[in-house]
């Protein structure tokens, strides 16, 4: 209930709004002025009114002043993000706030405007660099900061401590997109030929990530046990992941989808029991110093491997041998491509690559798609070329 009390010519009107997380009471205040010729009775009757009006304020969550934007993303973090959202996310928003805490964290929560994101989001759009090697954000770090402060305001309104978002008005720039860096055909061949001299575990754990379209996690996760020998299947069960806090951890996969089988050739099998038939000397070698986990991808004592080493490897053979660079994922991206290229219809791309959509599909490879639908269109006018003569070319060959 709304309390006043005159302080000189005007009246404080205060509101409990509960607790914040030190337990302490959260005062709402406001000061109401009555004007020169209002009577008693009339001063009386408006402040009581003006109390009843700023305590709904307050109760429809209007009304903020002591939550700053920081103490509050605070809250969102203990009481949402660390209980629903993946590790590698978490941590990812808790780097995030390095640049957005500077800026709004100490704002009030209900004096945040629209213009204030959106000046920052320009801010990081124009002026932003990486922080590591000096050069200018993408577009996607921009994106990945805005939308850190929707999903803190997003909650704020879901407590009922606002009724807006103000990142709803927001426009993220849009920049200039990079095209996907992706190894051509002729480049994997090659690829394939200088992989004949690497150590055998490198040389599988790069065919095996072009031959599956695996994302980087995936691939470290897989453990002996998810091989079906007999029918030259490989499942994907687990993800093996690295966070500054928790270290190398095994989580669930990305999505529900992305727990899947794929069949393999048999030149991948045979790579893959010559590979476990050498892990399995090296564990014999080390005896007692060997750490089980059942992991194909290991360190030399056979625990996990750790998440950048397949990229660090990747980028050091590729310099030693004078060949064009792309990173892991990029393994990724070719097998997509390459099936799309050969005419595989995309709900079966999308499975093959565990997207939890087709729509995921469609928008990661637009280009691809269309190159696609390009060549369907000239196949198809090829087909159905009835010329002068209304015979069709086909008809005409016969």
């Amino acid at each position: 209930m709304a309390t006043f009390r005159k302080r000189g010519n005007s009246y404080q009107i205060r509101v409990s709004c509960g607790y914040d997380t030190s337990g302490n009471q959260v005062i709402q205040t406001m000061s109401w002025k009555p004007t020169d010729n209002m009577s008693k009775k009339q001063i009386e009757k408006e402040l009581r009114k003006q109390a009843v009006l700023f305590e709904d304020k307050c109760m429809s969550g209007q009304t903020t002043s002591n939550i700053k934007f920081q103490s509050f993303a605070e809250q969102w973090f203990d009481e949402y993000a660390m209980c629903f959202l993946r590790n590698t996310t978490y941590d990812r928003m808790r780097q995030l706030t390095a640049r957005v805490y500077p800026a709004i964290g100490h704002l009030r929560l209900d004096k945040i405007t629209s213009r204030h994101i959106q000046q920052f989001v320009n801010d990081l759009s124009l002026n932003g660099k990486n922080q590591r090697t000096g050069k200018p954000l993408s577009r996607k770090t921009v994106v990945h900061h805005f939308s850190f402060i929707s999903d803190v305001f997003s909650y704020a309104v879901k407590m009922g401590i606002l009724t807006d978002n103000p990142c709803k008005r927001v426009t993220v720039p849009k920049g200039i997109k990079k095209e996907k860096d992706i190894y051509t055909l002729e480049e994997i061949a090659q690829l394939f030929q200088l992989l004949k001299d690497a150590p055998l575990k490198y040389r599988t754990f790069f065919t095996l990530a072009i031959y599956s379209g695996f994302r980087r996690g995936e691939m470290l996760g897989l453990e002996w046990k998810d091989i079906d020998w007999d029918n030259c299947v490989i499942s994907v069960r687990r993800t093996s992941n690295y966070t500054a806090s928790k270290g190398i951890y095994t989580d669930t996969t990305k999505t529900k989808k992305s727990q899947r089988s794929l069949k393999f050739p048999q030149y991948v099998m045979n790579m893959l029991r010559a590979y476990k038939a050498e892990q399995d000397k090296e564990r014999e070698k080390l005896g007692t110093k060997w750490q089980d986990c059942d992991r194909l991808f290991v360190k030399w004592n056979g625990s996990p491997m750790n998440n950048n080493t397949p990229y660090f490897w990747l980028k050091d053979f590729c310099k030693k041998n004078d060949f064009r660079f792309c990173d892991v994922h990029s393994l990724r991206h070719f097998y997509a491509s390459a099936l799309i290229a050969k005419g595989v219809d995309v709900a079966t791309v999308s499975g093959a690559l565990g997207h939890s959509t087709i729509t995921t599909t469609m928008s990661v490879y637009c280009h691809e798609l269309n190159q696609a639908q390009a060549k369907a269109y000239t196949a198809i006018a090829s087909v159905l070329d009835f010329g002068e003569s209304g015979q069709s070319a086909c008809i005409k060959d016969k």
